[in-house]
């Protein structure tokens, strides 16, 4: 898919290139871009199945830590930092966002707009004592993180997770790519895709891939399956519900 993908955004800003040149048209390229922005859609290279039964570690790496873009990514201009969030699809989940990430993406400003208002798909929060940061469950977990790109309160780019699967599951790998971004001043093309099953309003996980694009990959590269998990709590995926491990869902 990404392939597809990265071949129309090519050749419509190939395009735009031209078109721009004539400055009364400006107008245009700069609402063409943004139509481009607003209608891109994911879809997952894994289905639910396909993903190895989680068994206590939180990721688990897939296609042998290649990210399945690996084979497009010469389709993208290394210099070119961009970003795109896909539409929600007919159940109002997020379907994925893709980024070509730089400095020049990183945000500079220390405060960030409140995200309260964002109702992620599945979002049924309860507290429990043994979570930290207030003891609830969920968080509103970026897809692409906002120290990546600054994109905070996005609805396409927020889906319903657990406090350790934020904390202790995506975090460590979007800190990778900040480090190695600002270390070398190079980019790295990053997907986050979110993998539900069936109608399901929680996401199973996520699919997190990267690759460095100046140095084809050798600075960084990872193709990972982070699974959306709460040690101690029980998740119905279908709706978002959740209750103690060891418990029913009418007893606690």
């Amino acid at each position: 898919m990404i392939g597809k993908l990265l071949r129309f955004i090519v050749g419509i800003f190939i395009v735009l290139f031209f078109i721009s040149k004539d400055p009364t048209l400006q107008g245009y390229v700069d609402s063409s871009v943004e139509q481009i922005k607003n209608t891109v859609a994911f879809h997952s290279p894994i289905t639910a199945e396909e993903v190895p039964p989680y068994s206590g570690n939180i990721s688990v790496q897939m296609n042998d830590n290649i990210p399945y873009f690996s084979d497009e990514v010469y389709l993208v201009n290394p210099a070119s930092a961009f970003e795109y969030y896909g539409n929600l699809d007919s159940l109002g989940r997020c379907t994925g966002a893709e980024a070509n990430v730089g400095k020049e993406l990183t945000p500079k400003e220390k405060d960030r707009e409140d995200i309260s208002e964002v109702k992620p798909s599945g979002w049924w929060n309860k507290p429990y004592d043994f979570i930290d940061n207030g003891g609830y469950l969920y968080n509103r977990c970026h897809l692409i993180a906002y120290m990546l790109t600054g994109e905070n309160a996005n609805e396409k780019n927020l889906i319903t997770g657990t406090r350790y699967f934020n904390t202790q599951g995506m975090l460590p790998y979007e800190i990778q790519v900040f480090d190695y971004v600002n270390r070398t001043g190079n980019h790295v093309l990053y997907r986050v895709i979110p993998v539900f099953k069936g109608n399901n309003l929680v996401a199973d996980g996520v699919l997190m891939e990267a690759y460095s694009l100046e140095d084809n990959g050798q600075g960084l590269q990872f193709c990972v399956f982070v699974y959306n998990v709460q040690p101690g709590v029980t998740i119905d995926y279908a709706d978002g519900n959740n209750w103690e491990s060891g418990y029913s869902e009418g007893e606690n």
